[in-house]
């Protein structure tokens, strides 16, 4: 009643061997899919999106489906037929991949995205090309408002969306990108992770033609519960002349 069946252990090292790597093989084929969108992917806004919506989620789901298929093939080279043994192989090999899975997820939302900021500001500012050919500037907050109707600037002016205006100034080709203002998360104060994130935001005091108005935004870190609040000021109404 202690030992394993010859015959059972002998297939289920060998079908084990299929499931290891055909889970592997997933892991390994979303890793490569999203290496070669990056590749393809030549627009810098269009790329942008995609890094920021998918890439922690495609590395978590990758290294997930790794670590599963690393366990099952290690409970594969099994070759005493001892029960106990077997089954107290089969738990610590489940515990080190629960061990793994953690450190890695933790390291995908608490580490990483330190690094996918660095890369997404490159790609954010990294001068556009217009359709001749010609590296196209970036306007400034003040001269972009030309740009923009007056919804966009309302976005702009509760801080909800963020729009970059880039043109060409020798042919006037512009180009209007448009980006998330809640997107990321800040660096909290308390604990230093990239973990802090807008929870609510109220208005404070409404602006009007003569004057500026204020914008209230509210943070918790999603790490350690750190909360604080943070005061914007909101643009000037424009006044029909000045539309």
């Amino acid at each position: 009643m202690n030992k394993i069946d010859e015959s059972l252990l002998s297939t289920w090292n060998m079908y084990g061997h299929y499931v290891a790597y055909t889970i592997a093989g997933a892991g390994i084929l979303i890793l490569l899919g999203h290496c070669i969108k990056l590749i393809i992917t030549k627009d810098y806004k269009s790329k942008y999106d995609y890094i920021n919506m998918y890439e922690i989620n495609l590395l978590w789901y990758s290294s997930l489906l790794i670590i599963i298929a690393a366990a099952v093939f290690v409970n594969t080279l099994v070759g005493e037929t001892d029960f106990v043994w077997f089954f107290a192989r089969l738990f610590m090999s489940t515990m080190l991949a629960i061990i793994a899975g953690v450190i890695i997820q933790n390291i995908l939302k608490f580490y990483y995205p330190f690094y996918i900021e660095k890369r997404l500001k490159v790609l954010r500012f990294t001068p556009r090309i217009s359709p001749d050919g010609r590296k196209m500037k970036l306007l400034s907050e003040e001269e972009e408002d030309v740009y923009l109707d007056e919804g966009m600037q309302a976005e702009e002016d509760a801080f909800s969306v963020d729009y970059d205006v880039w043109i060409d100034e020798e042919s006037g080709y512009t180009k209007i990108e448009k980006y998330n203002g809640r997107l990321h998360a800040l660096r909290c104060d308390e604990c230093n992770y990239q973990t802090l994130k807008v929870t609510k935001e109220e208005i404070i005091k409404s602006p009007t033609i003569e004057e500026e108005g204020e914008l209230m935004k509210f943070f918790t870190c999603t790490y350690c519960g750190h909360k604080e609040r943070r005061s914007f000021s909101i643009a000037k109404l424009r006044s029909l002349q000045d539309a």
